[in-house]
């Protein structure tokens, strides 16, 4: 009875952590054997991890990355590809999300952009960081039902404080002032304090005419390359290797 009651008070509280690890306690003789302030260590533990968990959890789906699975751990180590595995991981665990640099990831169609972005992006989630994925050819749309909802200003304010923004499919299509506007703000709200993930087909030298207003690309241009980390990817499509070993008889 004593420890139904507990239980409830655990939960009451939200500490659904704690309650979980002093079921096990319960169910485990061995637990006994522990002093009071080990077997409060490891409920207090648990709680931590919990909330760690479902933290992340929450971030991950606030993120709408597109490749919500894609993992660091995970990352492509064959040959030609423009980055090694220890300059990858190097920079996958330092600090680049918490000191707001940037990272610009270039290469052809295919070759893994978007794939690494999202890895970084989720690592970051997992680190606690609030992060979201945004694909800049169908921000004009988006601007347009933001507008005419009459929400655009609060939209700005709350991606202004996504520590982690992920800019997909940069200079993929031509802007429109609207959206040239619009990525002159958020770089703006962004720069030296918050961390940018921008992947794009388009050199980085082709950035300014792409942006297509000159005294505006230069004020974009200095905040997003001032601290950034550039990264060309090289080699074949990784989407046409995947079809091929696809379509391979077995052998």
């Amino acid at each position: 009875m004593l420890h139904q009651q507990t239980f409830a008070q655990l939960r009451e509280l939200k500490l659904l952590g704690m309650a979980a690890a002093l079921q096990r306690q319960i169910e485990q003789p061995s637990a006994i054997d522990l002093s009071f302030e080990q077997r409060l260590a490891l409920l207090v533990q648990q709680e931590c991890d919990t909330r760690h968990e479902r933290r992340c959890t929450r971030l991950l789906q606030q993120a709408r990355l597109r490749y919500p699975q894609a993992a660091i751990e995970d990352f492509d180590t064959r040959a030609g590809r423009g980055i090694e595995r220890s300059r990858f991981t190097s920079l996958a665990l330092g600090d680049w999300a918490s000191a707001g640099h940037t990272i610009i990831l270039t290469g052809a169609t295919g070759c893994g952009k978007t794939w690494i972005a999202c890895a970084l992006a989720q690592y970051a989630c997992r680190q606690g960081h609030s992060t979201r994925y945004l694909r800049v050819p169908r921000l004009a749309e988006e601007l347009r039902t933001l507008r005419a909802a009459g929400s655009y200003t609060k939209w700005l304010t709350q991606l202004a404080r996504i520590q982690v923004l992920v800019l997909d499919d940069w200079g993929l299509v031509g802007l429109d002032g609207l959206t040239r506007e619009a990525l002159m703000e958020i770089l703006d709200d962004r720069a030296g304090s918050r961390a940018t993930l921008v992947t794009s087909q388009l050199p980085v030298e082709h950035w300014h005419a792409w942006i297509g207003e000159p005294a505006m690309a230069d004020a974009m241009l200095d905040r997003l390359l001032a601290q950034a980390h550039r990264i060309v990817l090289k080699g074949e499509s990784l989407r046409a290797a995947e079809r091929c070993e696809a379509a391979a008889p077995p052998s």
